[in-house]
């Protein structure tokens, strides 16, 4: 597994990951919602940031992450391959290329948080809201600078 630089043609690859990722793990979203942001991701953001992908060997994209300055605005790994160490590789790259990132995760995604928190994420707020204004709460994180891996070392 590696990461690397998005390219044009990776963004349809990139929108199906997005697609089941949601579809995985935002079960809470109304139908009308889902398919409202399934538009604006497919037409106004994927195609237009600049995207990481984490790669098998055949350099097939398994999951992406896109920073917005130390903002981590997307970070989301295939559901077929959850628990194989793709999202931990892709935060580890956003935290090289922002070490004190922030991001801010949907309190309903009840893997989120969890992720987050285990790998040296804060709470730093709460917001009722979504940016869109929908009823969707976010908590806003940011990294202490300690990983987890450090904790558990002692360090």
């Amino acid at each position: 597994m590696q990461i690397r630089e998005g390219r044009p043609d990776d963004v349809p690859r990139a929108l199906e990951i997005w697609r089941t990722a949601v579809d995985a793990t935002h079960g809470f979203l109304t139908p009308q919602d889902r398919a409202e942001i399934d538009v604006m991701v497919a037409e106004d953001f994927l195609p237009n940031v600049e995207l990481w992908l984490a790669v098998d060997a055949g350099d097939r994209p398994l999951g992406f992450l896109v920073m917005d300055g130390a903002m981590i605005d997307a970070l989301f790994v295939d559901p077929a391959h959850h628990g194989r160490g793709i999202g931990t590789l892709l935060l580890d790259h956003a935290l090289a290329l922002a070490p004190g990132a922030i991001v801010d995760v949907s309190e309903q995604a009840s893997n989120a948080l969890p992720f987050y928190e285990a790998r040296g994420f804060v709470r730093t707020g709460r917001s009722e809201t979504d940016p869109q204004g929908r009823p969707y709460p976010l908590v806003h994180l940011r990294h202490s600078g300690t990983s987890a891996a450090s904790k558990s070392s002692g360090q």
